[in-house]
């Protein structure tokens, strides 16, 4: 254990730099005040449906179970990244402290493979609910919806615990600049001037459960709802089955779509990749929560509830 830490020490400096967007420095006040008011409205989004669905009875389903999971992972995600991104953005001053860095690296890794397998879950979620309707409160029952959601959790920390481990033995031969604006696996692999084979084999391997078998789960998930959807003989079932699909397929949509073109993308294309995770960690958190109030009814409905409850408590009051 002594050696492995003191083999760590020497791979790693006390501080990294983060080159973030000081290729364009006009951009990075503006990008400031774009991410603190997203930072701001995430917190509170996101926040808001986990209390909304604990104090309102109606949402205290499966679907609304697994979304409170959903928005807990962009809440943590957030607060991973944006913060240190927020003083980057603001000073002069690019650096992250080697210990946050190393924190940041596990902790996005660990959030963005269970936000994947979660996502997996919800998509089968809603196959047993339009797809096997009679038996849907049998199969999706208060400790099924438990275990699923913590074998996202525990499959994404396995992973994250593994990949970033394996980080943390590369040799970075005294760099310490990551053409990043946060600290993540691949960027701090990037950084090692030693063999890094067995960590790109690993990642590859840890790839598989959460950017391929669970996307295709989605899909697949997907095509058996559209098949059930089509056989319904009137346009108003149709249209109501498919109402509760259209907010969970949007948020698939903007999880996978821009994270897989980001990471598929060429070495060469640093700029547009970065941009892309921007969008990636800031607004999808974001629009989560927005998408799921806006085009829900049922989240609609709690929040008059609340509200006006909370009018007539601050009427009486001031009687």
């Amino acid at each position: 254990m002594q050696v492995a830490m003191e083999r760590q020490n020497e791979s790693f400096p006390h501080t990294f730099v983060l080159v973030g967007f000081s290729d364009h420095p006009w951009l990075e006040m503006p990008l400031f005040g774009v991410l603190l008011v997203s930072y701001i409205f995430t917190m509170i989004g996101n926040s808001s449906i986990i209390i909304l669905s604990l104090v309102e009875p109606k949402l205290q389903t499966p679907m609304y179970f697994f979304l409170d999971n959903l928005s807990l992972l962009d809440l943590c995600a957030t607060c991973t990244i944006v913060p240190q991104l927020l003083v980057n953005l603001w000073g002069p001053e690019k650096t992250i402290a080697s210990w946050s860095c190393i924190a940041q690296a596990y902790l996005f890794h660990w959030t963005s493979c269970t936000e994947c397998a979660l996502l997996a879950v919800m998509a089968f979620d809603r196959y047993v609910a339009i797809c096997c309707p009679l038996r849907y409160v049998l199969i999706m029952h208060l400790w099924a919806c438990v275990w699923l959601a913590a074998v996202c959790w525990a499959s994404g920390l396995a992973n994250s615990l593994v990949q970033a481990t394996l980080t943390l033995y590369l040799t970075l031969c005294a760099k310490n600049t990551m053409d990043h604006f946060f600290c993540e696996v691949p960027a701090l692999i990037k950084l090692a001037c030693n063999d890094t084979t067995t960590n790109d084999l690993s990642l590859a391997l840890g790839a598989i459960p959460f950017g391929i078998v669970s996307p295709l789960t989605v899909l697949i998930s997907y095509l058996f709802i559209a098949r059930a959807v089509l056989k319904l003989p009137s346009a108003e079932g149709r249209r109501k089955a498919l109402s509760t699909c259209t907010s969970h397929l949007l948020v698939v949509t903007m999880f996978f779509g821009p994270g897989m073109y980001t990471y598929l993308q060429p070495p060469g294309n640093s700029a547009q990749s970065k941009f892309l995770s921007f969008f990636y960690c800031v607004f999808t958190p974001l629009l989560n929560p927005l998408i799921y109030t806006l085009r829900n009814k049922d989240v609609k409905e709690a929040w008059k509830k609340v509200l006006a409850s909370q009018v007539k408590r601050t009427s009486l009051k001031g009687q």
